[in-house]
């Protein structure tokens, strides 16, 4: 036990992420992940460069999620959609768009003082057109316009949206900020293809984690490698294992409240929308037959819908928390039903035909979308008891032992940092070897495309769904 090992468990971006990072610094690393593949669980779509999806968390989380959105785009900038998205506040919302511009205001200065610290840091375009305001004559005006099937600002990109929005249900302005998408599959491609290609990390799918037991100064962890059980020793253990992650503590006795929270999103396909649009957010009170929608385009006429009511991505109980006999929060049979054995036909057919009813109040010709696959869908686990946390990342136990909460993908890097200082401070890794974060890939897009297309047709999804509508800014 020399040589600093450290076991990782739990494939999803948490886990893939750190795996990356620290093998990156030439630390031998072991990820455990039950599933065929890398980085599949509750479905990512959306980048949150400053968190303006929502307003009821606090300026300081939308700092935070613009500084780590920033940082996330460098380190997977293959895997970034890169188009805008409009928020629109409809006529019946308690809330104004008012209300929205002073925190826009905030994170520009933000992201121009982040530009200004280092100009690698200018990935969301120029600071001045960090977010944009359209009047209701701006949107008449845009009407009249030809679509543009490649956008080069953000009036193009608003002319879709101008189109075919119900204006009448709508307060103004709208707004359309530099918030870009992340795919999901195409992150799985990148850091699939980065681990298998380093000689110091050991990826083991289709992997259990039966136990661990801790040692003096080590953990013996047993798993079971298809029908094989195993056992390896590490000096570290970094607990990755999502809405799983109170089973891990459990077995070594640590105590964490936490929720876990059910969630899904819908596959559809509209003939009436070509390439070109942005993502469009409608803003609404979570829980309530208003609350808010989310649509997000990929290429050939196909979107992810988002209805934040409870017929639609929320569930009745599915939102659960840890309890003082066990961290793990449990969720009923029916949810953990949908997560391992799947859905019913009609609970599809009828929470996708919600949704699609749900974005059509606004963009009426929407109605004409089909259901095209099985929704995108996981548990997510939030620390502690705020339901509406977004801006976390890890926290430890001991002197060698991590767990890694985050509840949105941007957070990635800020958590494999925070496990790195935790090793240097503990001495398990030499101050001189951490060189800052290496984030350069040299992978073939050829190579993208294949294994994100193969990902998604394994999970059963239509294969637009690995494809991104734009590369560049």
């Amino acid at each position: 036990m020399n040589k600093l090992k450290v076991g990782i468990i739990g494939g999803g971006i948490a886990g893939s992420s750190v795996a990356l990072y620290l093998s990156k610094l030439g630390i031998d690393v072991t990820l455990f992940e039950k599933s065929k593949s890398l980085v599949n669980g509750p479905p990512i779509c959306h980048l949150h460069a400053g968190g303006n999806l929502y307003r009821e968390i606090s300026d300081k989380q939308c700092l935070t999620l613009l500084k780590e959105s920033i940082e996330l785009i460098q380190l997977y900038p293959q895997a970034i959609d890169y188009r805008p998205t409009v928020v629109a506040v409809p006529l019946e919302d308690s809330g104004s768009p008012k209300e929205l511009i002073r925190r826009l205001v905030l994170l520009q200065g933000e992201y121009q003082k982040l530009i200004l610290k280092d100009s690698k840091n200018k990935v969301l375009g120029d600071a001045t057109e960090y977010f944009k305001l359209f009047s209701r004559d701006d949107l008449e005006s845009l009407k009249l316009k030809e679509l543009v099937k490649t956008p080069r600002d953000l009036e193009e990109w608003m002319i879709p949206v101008a189109k075919n929005l119900d204006l009448e249900k709508l307060q103004f302005p709208v707004i359309m900020v530099q918030e870009y998408g992340i795919n999901l599959f195409r992150l799985a491609a990148v850091v699939s293809l980065e681990l298998a290609g380093s000689s110091y990390a050991k990826v083991l799918t289709q992997t259990s984690v039966k136990a661990i037991v801790k040692k003096e100064s080590s953990y013996e962890v047993k798993y079971r490698e298809g029908s094989i059980e195993k056992t390896q020793e590490f000096r570290y253990i970094v607990n990755a294992a999502g809405f799983k992650s109170g089973e891990i503590d459990d077995m070594l006795g640590f105590s964490r409240e936490r929720l876990v929270e059910f969630k899904a999103a819908y596959v559809t396909k509209c003939e009436s929308f070509s390439e070109g649009w942005p993502e469009v957010i409608f803003y609404g009170e979570r829980g309530t037959p208003n609350g808010m929608a989310q649509f997000t385009p990929y290429p050939n006429g196909y979107f992810q819908l988002h209805g934040m009511t409870n017929s639609i991505t929320l569930f009745d109980q599915g939102l659960v928390k840890s309890t003082q006999y066990s961290s793990q929060p449990q969720l009923e049979k029916k949810f953990l039903n949908k997560i391992y054995k799947g859905w019913s036909l009609g609970d599809i057919e009828s929470r996708t035909a919600a949704a699609i009813d749900h974005l059509a109040q606004y963009i009426p010709i929407f109605k004409n979308a089909k259901m095209m696959s099985k929704p995108l869908f996981g548990a997510q686990q939030i620390p502690g008891e705020d339901a509406t946390l977004r801006a976390a990342n890890v926290s430890f136990e001991g002197t060698n032992y991590a767990r890694c909460e985050i509840v949105k993908a941007s957070s990635v890097l800020t958590m494999a940092d925070a496990i790195t200082q935790k090793l240097i401070k503990f001495k398990y890794l030499d101050a001189s070897i951490y060189r800052g974060r290496v984030s350069k890939h040299n992978l073939n897009e050829s190579e993208i495309v294949a294994l994100a297309e193969k990902f998604a047709q394994e999970r059963f999804y239509p294969i637009s769904l690995a494809g991104r509508c734009f590369s560049k800014n």
